[in-house]
């Protein structure tokens, strides 16, 4: 009797198990490649439809930006913060790595990023670094910055 317990039991936990959503290596890279052409995408419309309208866009509700030693919060306030960019200057990044979650719904980006400003005279200077931006998938399916 113990026995047909100890291989009911087995088997309602592999049967369990089975049961429980394994992302294969082809989701994962699909995430990624998602990640890769949403970082696209969001450079794209900061060149096209300025800074502000990307930054808007692409962030989550709850998402937070770090700029200048400050950390605002939340889509209003990302606003604010991209409301006074300069019409002249760019900003221009690309990422070169992405990973995701096993889950698939939480990801991040690394990469280089370019600032053009440009001075009262026309003259452009440039700045250089690293970007950092984690994305969470929402619940419409689209990834949405959360952290940048």
């Amino acid at each position: 009797m113990k026995t047909v317990i100890f291989v009911v039991l087995a088997l309602f936990l592999e049967i369990l198990g089975s049961c429980q959503s394994q992302k294969k290596p082809a989701d994962m890279e699909r995430y990624k490649s998602e990640l890769f052409a949403v970082e696209k995408e969001f450079c794209a419309m900061a060149q096209s439809d300025g800074v502000q309208k990307a930054f808007d866009h692409f962030a989550a509700d709850s998402a937070a930006v770090q700029r200048r030693g400050l950390i605002l919060k939340g889509k209003e306030n990302i606003r604010k913060q991209y409301a006074s960019f300069p019409k002249n200057d760019k900003l221009e990044w690309s990422p070169d790595f992405a990973d995701v979650s096993a889950s698939g719904d939480l990801g991040y980006t690394y990469g280089k990023y370019v600032y053009t400003s440009v001075d009262n005279m026309g003259r452009a200077s440039k700045s250089e670094g690293i970007f950092h931006t984690v994305w969470k998938r929402q619940a419409d399916g689209k990834w949405r910055f959360v952290w940048d």
